[in-house]
């Protein structure tokens, strides 16, 4: 029988294949026990404001439709635009914290997102909202390349997958917190109040940033800053063949989870008659299922490769997509005839969310932040090309299930080429 240590640099042979322009540095030291449950915590803080940015407003999407006098798929546009922000954002945070260290963009992108925030909360129209969710994007950007480039500054192969599988446990009450609290505001107030909530936990994350994040990234290890050194390192990244495979992974695994959060709150609550409350409950449940996937996935990267097991969390997440998809069209079973199979699709997913990005940052530690941001534009770019085309389909639970399943199924295609080529490789004979 093989053992876990043959398997294991197997995987790394499979892939670190590729030519780099540059040596990856080993991980600064990997801290101890109490150490790494802090910056868990820290870095999950910091992640989290991706996922309460986006989800905190999703049940006030129908009353700002109403309010701004603006159809349900313009309204969806805004969330589009926050995910351009994010995944532009990070494209230009991630060669900054290369040449700055993790801080200092850090803190400026929290500044933005406060900034951004206060002002969404006065947008007098639609049109103006979305350029500033683009904005707000573009702050909590710079929370979440800086978390991913940290991980891989602290961890590297299982460690950082393993990393990143404990990130989802604290990341994942944002989805649970968000839709809850933002239903509370609503019951309060209005859906401008949801806005001045973000803007208050910008000024936390600030101070998260100030006080709890130590600099990772020594000045010896540090990257020239300027236009041509960053082309020519996104230039590097996109020859990797198998890390730009890997990335795109990666962000089409993320597909079915932004085909959920687009087009959950129109689903759950107008088609099948939910209130704010029980949309609340419902959306939770499927962020349950994601972190319970993503926790289960430490003990199993005891027994394999990261690689293997999105392999076949992909090949679940088809399968039960397509009996979601057949049960939406059909209307088989009500709403447990929908969430059922939506459960099992969102578990599939918990696991490759942390298992795709390990693989692809464990190609390049010598440009982590670049890397951890052409991953974050990948994944958030993708996200908001999905979140249109779900009420394009008409914004039921046959469009959602159609985009989820067809992202995860793209998904497992591309990793197949990744799988075929390892197995050619003449390293990898036995």
């Amino acid at each position: 029988m093989i053992t876990q240590a043959r398997k294991v640099a197997m995987d790394n042979v499979a892939l670190n294949d590729a030519p780099r322009s540059r040596a990856a540095p080993p991980p600064t030291g990997e801290p101890g026990r109490a150490e790494r449950v802090r910056v868990i915590f820290v870095l999950g803080a910091l992640i989290a404001l991706g996922p309460l940015t986006i989800d905190m407003y999703l049940p006030a999407l129908p009353s700002i439709s109403e309010d701004l006098d603006a159809s349900s798929s313009v309204v969806q546009l805004t969330l589009t635009g926050t995910l351009v922000g994010l995944g532009v954002g990070q494209l230009l945070v991630g060669p900054l914290s290369d040449a700055l260290g993790r801080r200092r963009p850090l803190i400026g992108g929290a500044i933005l997102h406060v900034l951004a925030s206060v002002l969404c909360a006065i947008a007098p129209s639609i049109a103006v909202l979305g350029v500033l969710r683009a904005l707000q994007g573009v702050g909590a950007a710079a929370a979440m390349v800086v978390a991913l480039a940290v991980v891989r500054d602290l961890y590297t192969g299982n460690a950082a997958a393993t990393a990143l599988s404990r990130l989802m446990l604290v990341m994942g009450a944002a989805p649970i917190l968000a839709p809850t609290l933002g239903s509370a505001i609503l019951v309060a107030g209005s859906w401008r109040g949801i806005f001045a909530g973000l803007a208050a936990l910008g000024v936390v994350l600030m101070l998260v940033a100030m006080f709890a994040l130590k600099e990772t990234l020594p000045p010896e290890r540090r990257r020239a800053a300027g236009v041509l050194p960053v082309l020519r390192t996104y230039g590097s990244l996109l020859r990797d063949r198998e890390f730009v495979v890997l990335a795109l992974v990666a962000a089409l695994g993320m597909s079915a989870l932004f085909s959920y959060i687009s087009g959950a709150s129109f689903v759950l609550q107008e088609q099948y008659g939910l209130n704010q409350q029980e949309f609340a409950i419902t959306f939770g449940i499927g962020a349950v299922a994601i972190i319970g996937a993503a926790q289960f996935n430490v003990p199993l990267l005891n027994r394999f490769t990261p690689r293997r097991i999105v392999v076949f969390a992909l090949m679940a997440a088809v399968i039960s997509g397509l009996v979601l998809t057949m049960l939406a069209a059909t209307g088989t079973g009500g709403l447990l005839g929908f969430v059922i199979p939506l459960l099992f699709v969102l578990g599939s997913v918990g696991f490759v969310l942390p298992n795709a990005p390990a693989l692809a940052l464990s190609r390049h530690g010598e440009a982590a932040g670049a890397a951890a941001a052409m991953l974050g534009a990948a994944q958030f770019g993708l996200g908001a090309l999905i979140a249109p085309l779900v009420g394009a389909l008409g914004n039921d639970g046959p469009a959602m299930a159609i985009t989820m399943t067809g992202g995860s199924a793209v998904a497992l295609a591309a990793l197949t080429t990744v799988v075929i080529r390892a197995r050619r490789q003449p390293a990898l004979a036995v």
